[in-house]
């Protein structure tokens, strides 16, 4: 009896922690992006509807060119096309930035959900061969007992992440760009003094994210759903990546931990419905969301009022 309870609690942990990786990796692409907006003073709310359109450009793409990988590339392409869209409204036109990315939103959805009946004439693509990104099972891990049942198996891009993480670190915090992106935040007048235009690192900014979300949602469709798209398959996750933005204060490292976090509560949600009521379960990691952004807000204060007692007695 022992045996058997010790062999389907490995097994539910394997499973959770695999879906956990595969929960958090749209999100943690798009966080990816998102910090980029973050570190040039660009807030964008944006980022729901970019993963939404990337998630459906990839889908029909590697439906009518019969590949994944163009279909991916079309994403990317796309990616590129989003970024200058909403650098256009944010950076060269001063529109204000919580607008344009509330519509952006609003506007993936309609356009998404009347293009997909109409190619489709269905809210999804299940009953379309969509082609698929493969899974890739690792040599030798995939033997190791648990281990193997966690990290193998998976879509490229849950692997590729992890890879992007240590990339998007080193490229905001070790290279020329990454400190210019950051001082076009932090310090305009500084950079410009430098003899850099801050506008224009934030257009990089913002065709970096939109580039990332694309690949998140192509990801979604294309990785996790195995081809099928949905209609608001992006469910809420561009604001999850926002999220995970705000509680890492932008850092490649942290937000892809903060994904994690995500995606094991919602791995945990999945492994509760047979136990708690699914509309009980499915709110558990926007729950968690809500928690940390009261984290943020909470310990900013805190740390402001320290500063502001510092500052007293210095001048006491």
């Amino acid at each position: 009896m022992n045996e058997f309870s010790w062999s389907n609690a490995m097994t539910v942990a394997s499973s959770t922690l695999n879906q956990m990786l595969r929960s958090a990796t749209p999100v943690a692409l798009a966080a990816l992006g998102g910090l980029m907006t973050e570190h040039a003073g660009i807030m964008n709310i944006g980022m729901d509807g970019m993963i939404l359109m990337g998630a459906f450009v990839a889908a029909v793409a590697s439906y009518f060119l019969a590949s994944a990988a163009l279909g991916v590339l079309a994403a990317i392409v796309f990616g590129v096309l989003i970024g200058l869209f909403f650098a256009l409204f944010t950076v060269k036109l001063r529109s204000d930035e919580f607008i344009i990315g509330c519509a952006l939103n609003t506007f993936a959805v309609g356009i998404t959900t009347f293009l997909c009946r109409e190619i489709f004439h269905s809210s999804s693509t299940s009953a379309f061969n969509v082609p698929s990104l493969p899974d890739m099972n690792i040599p030798l891990v995939k033997d190791i007992p648990f281990l193997g049942d966690v990290l193998s198996g998976h879509s490229l891009f849950i692997y590729l992440t992890v890879l992007l993480v240590v990339i998007m670190w080193f490229f905001v915090y070790r290279t020329p760009m990454g400190f210019w992106i950051r001082a076009a935040g932090e310090s305009p007048e500084t950079l410009r003094t430098a003899g850099k235009n801050p506008e224009q690192m934030k257009w990089i900014a913002s065709v970096l994210c939109g580039v990332f979300c694309c690949i998140a949602g192509a990801h979604l469709s294309l990785g996790n759903l195995n081809g099928v798209f949905t209609e608001k398959m992006s469910a809420s996750r561009g604001y999850i990546a926002f999220a995970c933005v705000i509680f890492s204060a932008a850092n490649p490292t942290k937000a892809y931990l903060a994904a994690l976090m995500f995606g094991f509560f919602d791995a945990l949600g999945l492994q509760l419905q047979g136990v708690i009521s699914p509309d009980l379960t499915q709110a558990i990691p926007y729950v968690i969301t809500i928690v940390m952004m009261v984290y943020v807000v909470v310990s900013g204060q805190r740390k402001r009022e320290r500063l502001a007692k510092l500052q007293l007695k210095k001048l006491e």
